[in-house]
């Protein structure tokens, strides 16, 4: 491996500096530099103390692309004179892994960094070679993800290392950004002489969701399409973004998160939030497929009782994402998204179901009542199954007073919304009808002897 690439100055064999992309040349110099974090940089902060004192381990910085977590690891080697290693995930393997841990083991003077952009990707094996060398401190491991860690980071790693969240990077910083990189003339754009009204680098910042590195290289990209001196304008900034995407990525936490707020959404009866989440996946390139099955699980766990035509409803959306395929089928979702955002709610059955399993692994399991186990073999009618069952069908509105249980508990509460009233009123009614059956008329029934029908 070259070491020499694994510095922050890079350069060419001869020696000669490449070319580096605005965001490279702008990139911090120390963590005060750093813009957007100062919830984990500012005054009195943890990371900025264990920095100046040299007495930390490993971190793992968590967050969107472009909010400095690659800045924050280079200002840190910089500025407790450690040597920084870099490496990808994507592009490292195992021996090249070990070849880092040997030398950071026999060199314990240069006190490695060992900076793993998302580590993520390292599978559980290359991450327990980590182990190791992180216990007996010989490296100081600074990890960088954009997945959140609790997922993807084995536990041990994880429990070793200090964890910092990064946030998005917020417009009035990012712009501030724009404009110092737009005036240096060392680092930044400021020999080519063009300027930009403050409005207008904060019309560029929004662009950027937070995203600092995206904002620089749109900077960059911009003003190397206009002529030195020019004012960039407004109308540059409306195409250059008639061409962008939006950022989401469906492998990264933007996925969960926005797939979340959809939910939650509908959940709260905000049809036109659910709606604009809708209509960021799509946009995003979320398969359809995905947003649907969401739906059909929202259908009885959100929506259940309440309103059954919920689940029919969502399924046959699922269906419709399967035969219409995109553009047409996001009609299918916002029909059926407007739809469950505005039915009533309920997750009676969803806390049922809980409760039935709470009951299993506190208690134990019940055995079958014998009255009601299968009699339609000889065998088992010679073990008394069945015998004793009343036939709902043979007392009025069906109900029979038998129990189910041997040692019968409530589980589904139904609630006071949508069509549940009816099934509540009608429960109680059968409660009633049930209480009603006397010890008589049970007995009576149960002269009649076992019966067939199940």
């Amino acid at each position: 491996m070259d070491e020499g690439q694994r510095t922050k100055d890079e350069s060419d064999s001869s020696g000669h500096r490449g070319y580096r992309p605005l965001a490279a040349r702008m990139r911090p110099r120390s963590l005060s530099e750093v813009v957007g974090q100062d919830h984990i940089l500012g005054e009195g902060c943890l990371l900025p103390r264990l920095v100046r004192s040299d007495r930390f381990g490993s971190l793992i910085f968590y967050g969107p692309p472009g909010t400095g977590k690659t800045s924050m690891a280079q200002a840190i080697a910089e500025e407790t004179g450690s040597r920084f290693v870099q490496v990808n995930a994507v592009l490292s393997n195992t021996a090249e892994m070990r070849d880092i841990l040997r030398l950071a083991r026999y060199q314990p003077e240069d006190r490695t960094i060992l900076f793993i952009d998302e580590i993520h990707r390292f599978n559980k094996a290359q991450q327990d070679l980590l182990l190791p060398d992180v216990e007996a401190g010989h490296i100081r491991l600074i990890g960088a993800t954009t997945h959140n860690p609790g997922f993807y980071v084995n536990a041990p790693l994880l429990s070793r290392s200090h964890l910092f969240k990064l946030e998005p990077v917020a417009e009035e910083a990012i712009a501030e950004v724009l404009a110092v990189a737009l005036a240096d003339e060392d680092r930044g754009l400021g020999s080519l002489k063009v300027t930009a009204r403050p409005e207008v680098l904060r019309g560029l910042a929004r662009l950027s969701d937070g995203d600092l590195r995206r904002a620089l290289n749109a900077l960059e990209t911009i003003v190397l399409s206009l002529p030195a001196g020019k004012e960039m304008s407004a109308e540059d900034i409306s195409l250059f973004a008639s061409e962008r995407q939006i950022r989401y990525d469906a492998n990264e936490d933007e996925h969960y998160d926005t797939a979340s707020a959809f939910i939650k959404s509908m959940r709260g009866g905000d049809p036109d939030a659910a709606l604009y989440w809708l209509a960021k996946m799509l946009a995003g390139g979320e398969d359809p497929r995905f947003i649907a099955r969401r739906m059909v699980i929202f259908a009885s766990e959100d929506v259940g009782l309440a309103d059954p035509r919920a689940l029919p409803m969502a399924v046959a959306c699922h269906q419709a994402c399967e035969f219409v395929g995109l553009p047409e089928c996001q009609l299918n979702l916002a029909h059926v998204v407007v739809f469950l955002a505005t039915c009533p709610k309920s997750n009676s059955t969803t806390e049922a179901i809980g409760r039935a399993r709470k009951s299993i692994r506190e208690k134990g399991m019940q055995p079958v009542p014998l009255w009601l186990r299968d009699s339609h073999t000889s065998l088992n009618k010679s073990l008394g199954q069945g015998q004793g069952y009343l036939y709902s069908h043979e007392f009025p509105e069906a109900i029979s007073g038998q129990e189910f249980m041997e040692n019968p508990e409530t589980f589904y509460l139904p609630r006071e919304g949508g069509l549940e009233i009816r099934i509540k009123e009608r429960l109680q009614h059968w409660r009633e009808l049930k209480g009603r059956r006397t010890k008589d008329e049970g007995r009576r029934t149960k002269d009649k002897g076992p019966r067939t029908k199940d």
